[in-house]
């Protein structure tokens, strides 16, 4: 379910902040953030954010594309790794 259009979109302050002063020295660094659930604004565009995927910090360079969504959607939490084959079960 979305978010109401009242509310607007859930931005987290601290990275916000962040991105921000990064905006206004003019600097260009990874910034680790736990926000997956930040939506991405379009201040964020050449960004590089290290996301917490739950084990480590997944780094994401941000483009025009991906104003709009998440941050936690382009780092996937789960690691799929295959189905066994027949000779290998234990």
């Amino acid at each position: 379910m979305a978010r109401s259009i009242k509310k607007g979109p859930y931005i987290d302050e601290k990275l916000f902040a962040k991105i921000e002063r990064m905006n206004n020295t003019g600097e260009k660094r990874v910034i680790k953030t736990w926000a997956r659930r930040s939506t991405i604004s379009p201040e964020y565009v050449g960004h590089t954010l290290a996301v917490h995927n739950g084990n480590k910090f997944i780094p994401i360079f941000i483009t025009e594309n991906m104003v709009g969504h998440k941050v936690g959607e382009f780092v996937p939490t789960r690691m799929y790794r295959g189905h066994t084959s027949r000779g290998k079960k234990r």
